[in-house]
């Protein structure tokens, strides 16, 4: 089995579970205590610590570690909205960070506070020049991704930070996919991260707090990790974390060069073993192991069990996959096709083998879905009749309102109209990202009494 699937949770590094077995034997203690077990128990603490704090490019005493990555986001944006509510209390943040940071978000709007949610382009990344627009005289805090994880397109945080230093507004950075493969080179003011991205143990994350930042912990008080992350530390989780990440570190430029040259195979040759084919994110700022693309005319659940029974793990944003039925908001915000949409992460070591083997896989996984969807062929057409045509999708799920539209289009003459009705939140993206591959002009939306109208004109 091929696991590729790695910005969700990359496998356990060997590092990482030598240093597990090793600190469950050596670290059970509380290491709050001063006998002996107590004071061995916090030599690794304060090792683990000095360690992380080296690979982050902070001090020790400015990082704790939390019960995972959310909650060191949720930790970092409460506290630090929290140290400067006298500022004022509004929050930007990009419109493609991780949910967690948007939970917290909301969590702020649901307590009165404002949020700005700053636009990507379409390979995902956000203007600088947009973001430092959207700080005022209020602004407690920004929020931004150093890269992100579902299309891995790393985002200019160097340029925001300076815009927020010079407006006086500290920026948070959600490094959880990056820090594996190095520090953000970036004046920020506090930063995030999760072990079980770079190979280290789940229920492990990172909060680094610059000195001079304002900062109130929120929650009841507590003597441990300065108060920032209540509890008994999982020592030994710890001790793994910070092992792997000094080990992923030392690895890090030669396997970022050969996974760099993996993902670019996957995104050079996709597009030409399967018709129909998006793929999306930046082409040149982006993590080394991940790659995204999306089929047309193809159910992203039935894809990925076709892929899974051919070996290979891998994941998804299309809405098809979700039990919300609504696409990935990364997606939605990046205005890019959704359906059939499939995130390859390769994690360290992957073989080169294995790639070739899913880029043989994946041309027949794709083309037996679409089959069994009823979709056209890539070349089909029938015979001009009316000017106008109705599709009636309504009540049907993606990639279906787009595969009735693609047999249709066909029917009416060049200036002619395909009337698309459809209650699929995701029509509202897949429709104009088809019209762009397929050359066909989009025009725009209508509200009807049981959806949403999509109107589309044939050009060619």
């Amino acid at each position: 089995m091929a696991y590729f699937d790695a910005a969700s949770a990359a496998p356990l590094h060997p590092v990482a579970r030598q240093a597990l077995l090793a600190s469950l034997d050596e670290g059970w203690a509380d290491p709050a205590r001063l006998y002996r077990e107590g004071r061995r128990a916090r030599l690794l603490l304060d090792a683990a610590r000095e360690a992380a704090a080296e690979a982050v490019g902070c001090r020790a005493d400015e990082l704790v570690f939390t019960p995972s990555g959310t909650r060191a986001v949720h930790s970092g944006v409460a506290g630090a909205l929290a140290g400067r509510r006298r500022v004022g209390r509004h929050l930007i943040v990009s419109a493609v960070e991780h949910f967690s940071v948007l939970h917290a978000a909301e969590e702020l709007e649901r307590d009165g506070g404002t949020v700005t949610q700053v636009p990507v382009d379409r390979a995902g990344a956000v203007d600088a020049g947009a973001f430092a627009a959207a700080l005022g005289d209020d602004t407690a805090l920004a929020c931004l991704q150093s890269a992100n994880h579902e299309v891995g397109t790393e985002q200019p945080v160097a340029q925001v930070a300076e815009a927020c230093r010079a407006a006086g507004v500290p920026l948070l950075v959600d490094a959880a996919q990056s820090l594996g493969w190095g520090k953000v080179q970036a004046d920020w003011s506090l930063l995030t991260a999760s072990a079980h991205k770079w190979g280290g143990p789940s229920g492990v994350g990172l909060l680094a707090v610059r000195k001079g930042v304002r900062f109130a912990p929120q929650g009841a008080a507590d003597e441990r990790e300065s108060g920032r992350a209540p509890g008994f530390e999982n020592l030994p989780a710890i001790v793994a974390a910070a092992a792997s990440l000094r080990a992923v570190r030392a690895e890090a430029a030669q396997e970022a060069a050969r996974l760099r040259e993996l993902t670019e195979r996957i995104r050079a040759r996709v597009p030409g073993l399967v018709p129909d084919v998006e793929v999306v994110g930046d082409a040149v700022r982006r993590l080394p192991g991940i790659v995204t693309f999306s089929c047309l005319y193809v159910d992203g659940e039935t894809l990925l069990h076709e892929l899974d029974r051919a070996g290979f793990s891998v994941s998804s944003g299309s809405s098809c996959t979700s039990s919300t039925l609504t696409p990935s908001h990364v997606l939605k915000a990046m205005g890019v096709l959704t359906e059939g949409n499939v995130r390859v992460s390769l994690p360290p070591g992957t073989p080169a083998e294995d790639v070739e083997r899913f880029l043989e896989v994946l041309p027949g996984a794709v083309a037996a879905v679409r089959e069994r969807l009823g979709a056209p062929a890539a070349a089909e057409s029938a015979p001009q009749t009316g000017a106008d045509l109705v599709v009636d999708a309504i009540g049907r799920r993606c990639p279906i309102p787009v595969i009735e539209l693609a047999k249709v289009i066909g029917d009416v003459p060049v200036g002619g109209t395909v009337r698309v009705l459809s209650d699929d939140e995701a029509a509202r993206l897949d429709i104009p990202a088809w019209c762009e591959m397929r050359g066909q002009e989009y025009v725009g939306e209508e509200r009807e009494e049981r959806g949403t109208a999509y109107l589309v004109r044939r050009i060619t």
